[in-house]
């Protein structure tokens, strides 16, 4: 990740564990991270996985896009790269991303919040994608929706995947 989107990311973590009361060691242990590694990410250092900028939202309960936005640049990590779209301003909480995920790659992703649901629509490529119980096979024009409060995967197929990632949030996604 670039100084710009890092420190925005920083920025956005230290308000809003300020924002709810919390040190820096209560964070960093309700999300399973070293209490170093949470420093140096609010201090806009480090190179944090998605999966470690996801528990950060989970245990903040705000969005994923709470943290990135506005970064117009992709955050990632081997083979995947996500984008913030947009962000919607009314109840449900909606974000919608663009995923890119590289040839046979597979990213493993923890449950959201209670109640969320995830819609996944191929723009290029095929990639099997939702839950463990739930998956399905998609190509270019073709969606699968699934409840994203259980752990989901997205596995690409032999090319490059293109995707929307549309994340509705049911209740549990509130901004701060």
């Amino acid at each position: 990740m670039d100084k710009v989107t890092l420190e925005t990311i920083g920025r956005h973590l230290q308000e809003l564990r300020i924002e709810r009361g919390w040190s820096l060691s209560q964070l960093a242990a309700a999300a399973g991270i070293a209490k170093s590694n949470l420093s140096r990410l609010e201090q806009g250092n480090g190179n944090p996985t998605l999966d470690t900028i996801w528990r950060l939202a989970m245990q903040l309960n705000v969005p994923f896009g709470n943290l990135v936005a506005p970064i117009s640049v992709p955050v990632g990590e081997e083979g995947v790269q996500v984008r913030l779209i947009d962000q919607g301003k009314d109840e449900p909480q909606v974000d919608v991303y663009w995923m890119t995920c590289a040839p046979h790659t597979q990213r493993e992703a923890e449950p959201h919040t209670p109640g969320t649901r995830e819609s996944i629509t191929v723009i290029s490529g095929q990639l099997e994608v939702g839950t463990l119980e739930d998956r399905q096979k998609l190509s270019a024009g073709e969606t699968h929706t699934f409840d994203a409060d259980s752990p989901h995967l997205y596995r690409a197929g032999e090319n490059w995947a293109s995707l929307m990632v549309t994340i509705v949030y049911a209740g549990g996604g509130k901004r701060s």
